[in-house]
């Protein structure tokens, strides 16, 4: 048995290392269009990067790729968790109107499905003749349904397709297309309490980390189609819980930092759970990097537009985080699974070298449904009708004539029931629900007050009135993520 499930490592890791895919993509058309790498980190908050004020954590290679293209300011995740934004990225409808509006189980093994129906960015860009490859969460749908990577256009697929399985980076095993593929690690639960700290923290580790596997996969699939476009899409699953960096990267950080280590009062393990949390951080920093690194060293960085970005804000100070410590949202308010702009606002980045302009900063407000549009314009495929986006390739070219959102807005399910308009300067918040006792609308000025610490709600009525006719009409039914209508 044991020879087995080596021998199925050993042919999977050859195959994952010549980047070949399950089924033959489309033609390539000519002459060649540019490469896309789409980079998705989970629970990165606002504040976690150097280029974004980040002082505690070194992220060298984001800051690196920041100075090489352009920082946006005002980048909005399509929902404050990862299901839904996911969702909203692939489907380019925003949260009123994605298929997903929440996390939700499927058993035995992944979630919600989005719908074989719903087309996505990755078969739009297979359509205009693109390899496509997708390594990392998946979250959209169970193994062999037709929500599943492969049945959402991608030819080759290495990674987690269930979120679930994704808080231990030491699976027992990933999923390569619609095959299982064992790891080399034993069974574990990641998330547990413990009574004392143990002698030996080994035990909570296997022999194959994930996110290094998934990174070579990457790293195979860009050599594999050098000579062709590619559309990489690259949902990395660091720095979600479980906190389980490698420990070379643990000790980058000082001892000073823990006073005792984390036991899992709050879920999770760590016996240094400040130095911990930005190891992870910094280790997806040089997972980048190296993905980065040889799209240069190919001599592709003029082909290859690579957008980076993150799912959401940061997590809560759950599992051993300190995102106090961090200051993770910068000065913004709120966390993950938050409406407020510290679970929304993500750090984002655009390279594309001789065409994105180095060292430049943008404010243009835009959000996951946009990559959908941005690519059509790029790429020359039509994006289907009934979604929210607009390109942003005129903010990334350097043009004036950017279109601008009327308005943005989110349907969030979870966490008592959220809904969230931003106009303008404004942003109207309605909290609770799906509560007995909903919260009153709040109002914030974001031009002066983006920290949202200000409710401003009872001056200024007929703004408040005007988003809420936005929240009850921009939508669509949804009986399996509802939430009530503000009245």
């Amino acid at each position: 048995m044991c020879h087995k499930i080596f021998l199925a490592i050993g042919i999977g890791l050859f195959l994952l290392a010549a980047g070949l895919p399950a089924q033959d993509p489309a033609p390539a058309p000519a002459p060649r269009l540019p490469n896309v790498v789409v980079i998705l980190a989970d629970d990165l908050g606002y504040g976690e990067l150097g280029c974004y004020g980040q002082e505690k954590i070194a992220t060298p290679n984001l800051d690196r790729l920041a100075t090489q293209g352009m920082r946006f300011t005002r980048h909005y995740a399509g929902a404050p968790v990862c299901a839904p934004s996911r969702c909203v990225l692939m489907s380019g409808r925003s949260l009123p109107h994605a298929r997903i509006r929440g996390n939700k189980e499927f058993k035995p093994e992944g979630q919600h499905p989005m719908g074989g129906d719903v087309v996505t960015v990755a078969e739009l860009m297979r359509s205009r003749g693109y390899a496509t490859g997708g390594m990392g969460k998946w979250g959209l749908g169970p193994p062999g349904t037709d929500s599943d990577p492969v049945g959402q256009g991608f030819d080759l697929f290495f990674g987690y397709n269930c979120q679930r399985q994704a808080h231990n980076f030491y699976p027992e095993h990933l999923w390569l297309n619609r095959e299982k593929f064992p790891l080399d690690n034993p069974s574990f639960r990641p998330h547990q309490k413990l009574a004392e700290a143990p002698e030996d923290w080994s035990r909570f580790r296997g022999n194959q980390y994930a996110p290094d596997l998934m990174i070579e996969a990457a790293l195979g699939f860009v050599r594999r189609h050098a000579d062709r476009p590619f559309f990489l899409y690259l949902p990395l699953v660091e720095p979600h819980l479980a906190m389980q960096p490698p420990q070379s990267w643990v000790d980058r950080y000082p001892k000073e930092w823990d006073e005792a280590p984390y036991l899992g009062g709050r879920g999770y393990l760590h016996p240094r759970p400040r130095a911990g949390y930005a190891a992870m951080i910094s280790h997806l920093d040089d997972h980048v990097g190296r993905v980065v690194g040889l799209i240069d060293e190919l001599g592709l960085g003029p082909d290859t537009l690579v957008l980076f970005t993150s799912d959401n804000g940061p997590t809560h100070d759950v599992g051993g985080v300190d995102t106090t410590f961090f200051r993770s949202a910068g000065d913004l308010r709120g966390r993950k699974g938050s409406v407020y702009e510290g679970g929304l606002r993500v750090p984002t980045i655009a390279r594309w070298t001789g065409r994105v302009a180095p060292g430049t900063v943008t404010d243009h407000v835009s959000g996951f449904q946009d990559l959908m549009p941005t690519l059509g314009e790029l790429c020359g495929y039509e994006v289907p009708a009934g979604g929210q986006g607009l390109s942003y390739l005129p903010t990334l070219l350097g043009r004036k004539e950017q279109p601008k959102h009327a308005f943005l807005h989110w349907e969030f399910p979870e966490y008592g029931g959220q809904i969230a308009v931003i106009e303008g300067r404004w942003k109207a918040i309605w909290a609770g629900l799906k509560t007995k006792r909903p919260k009153a609308v709040q109002l914030y000025d974001l031009e002066t007050d983006p920290a949202e610490s200000t409710n401003v709600a009872d001056a200024h009525p007929d703004i408040v009135a005007r988003l809420k006719t936005i929240a009850r009409e921009d939508r669509e039914p949804n009986e399996v993520f509802p939430v009530p209508l503000p009245e």
